[in-house]
């Protein structure tokens, strides 16, 4: 357990590394310092021969509480109320989207339980717009965390947001990054992650730092109970 780290959050980690192994994300550690910033994920993973254009990364966030997730003031009732309609909006759209081009949903063989909408080269004027009014809504709510940033910077594949229900509002999902709620000893994937482009090299670096932490520790971070 790091220093200040609460047991729930430990265990929200815990869960998110269970998370992966199950999706074939097997490779994974806690604490895991990200390329080009000064951030550590607290869980980061990857599937297996991450040179392979099918390969995935994932850095998953764990909040295990309103304050940890909003480190500023509450954004005012308007600005809230247009975060849950805008997202709102665009989740419609891309479901939209993804009936009339279903080849942009992303389930091939090897990794169709991710499900993950692949909207990179897609031009749509309607999506693109409500995308930005998004993105500058949320600043106010996300400026100063690293969510933003971590999708700007390709920190991985896919982002997951792991928390407790009723932690935030579907509004306030960070553009772009899934989210994993927690039920009893189960997460459930309540939205799913926007897949970001990742080249091998990127790929690479996160499978480095992995190996890195996991070196670190003589015995397992999570020992089974």
């Amino acid at each position: 357990m790091k220093p200040g780290e609460s047991l729930r959050h430990r265990e929200l980690k815990r869960l998110a590394l269970a998370w992966a192994a199950e999706h074939d994300l097997t490779l994974a550690a806690t604490e895991v310092p990200l390329p080009r910033s000064s951030y550590r994920a607290d869980v980061a993973a990857c599937t297996r021969s991450v040179e392979h254009p099918n390969a995935f990364t994932a850095v998953f966030e764990c909040k295990a509480s309103r304050s940890d997730f909003i480190r500023d003031a509450a954004p005012e009732a308007a600005l809230a109320a247009e975060l849950i309609e805008l997202a709102q909006r665009i989740a419609d759209l891309r479901t939209l989207i993804g009936a009339h081009r279903p080849d942009l949903r992303r389930s091939d063989e090897l990794f169709a339980e991710f499900e993950c909408y692949d909207l990179r080269g897609l031009r749509h004027a309607t999506h693109d717009r409500l995308a930005r009014r998004l993105r500058v809504a949320q600043r106010a709510l996300h400026e100063g965390t690293k969510f933003a940033k971590m999708a700007r910077w390709r920190s991985a594949s896919l982002l997951y947001l792991v928390s407790d229900p009723e932690l935030l509002s579907p509004g306030e999902l960070p553009d772009g990054w899934g989210w994993l709620e927690c039920h009893g000893a189960e997460l459930t994937l309540r939205a799913k992650p926007r897949l970001h482009s990742t080249t091998a090299s990127e790929r690479i670096q996160i499978l480095e730092r992995i190996a890195s932490r996991l070196s670190e520790a003589p015995r397992p971070i999570f020992p089974s109970p």
